[in-house]
C-alpha cells in the first residue's frame, strides 16, 4: 500500500514540476531581457541536445564503446552522412541510414 502511495505522490509531483517549468515562459506578457550572447547560444541548444542523445547510441553498446567494426550502425551512419552532404535532405538521410542498417542488423545479425 505504501509503495502505491509513493508512486502516486511522485507522479503528481513530477506532473506539477513539468507544468510549472514548461509554462514558466508563458507567464509574462513581455519578452524576458536576455544578453545577445545567450540568445545566440540558445540557437544551438536543440542541436546539442540531439547530439547528446544520438552520439552515445551510435558509438556505445551496454555502456561501453563499440569494440568491433562489425556493427550495423557504423555503415548506416557513413551512408547517411554521405547522403546528407550530397543532397541535404533529412528524409532521404533517414531512409538511406535505415536501408543500410536493417539488412545488416536483421539479415546478418550485426
Amino acid at each position: 500500500m505504501m509503495y502505491a502511495l509513493e508512486m502516486i505522490i511522485a507522479t503528481i509531483g513530477l506532473a506539477i514540476i513539468t507544468l510549472v517549468t514548461r509554462s514558466f515562459f508563458m507567464i509574462s506578457d513581455k519578452e524576458l531581457p536576455m544578453p545577445e550572447w545567450l540568445r545566440r547560444g540558445l540557437k544551438y541548444a536543440p542541436l546539442a541536445a540531439l547530439g547528446a542523445v544520438i552520439v552515445p547510441e551510435l558509438f556505445m553498446t551496454q555502456g561501453e564503446l563499440i569494440h568491433t567494426l562489425k556493427d550495423a550502425r557504423l555503415p548506416a551512419l557513413a551512408g547517411a552522412v554521405i547522403y546528407y552532404y550530397s543532397r541535404r535532405g533529412i528524409l532521404g538521410t533517414i531512409l538511406v541510414g535505415m536501408i543500410i542498417y536493417l539488412p545488416l542488423h536483421i539479415g546478418l545479425g550485426w
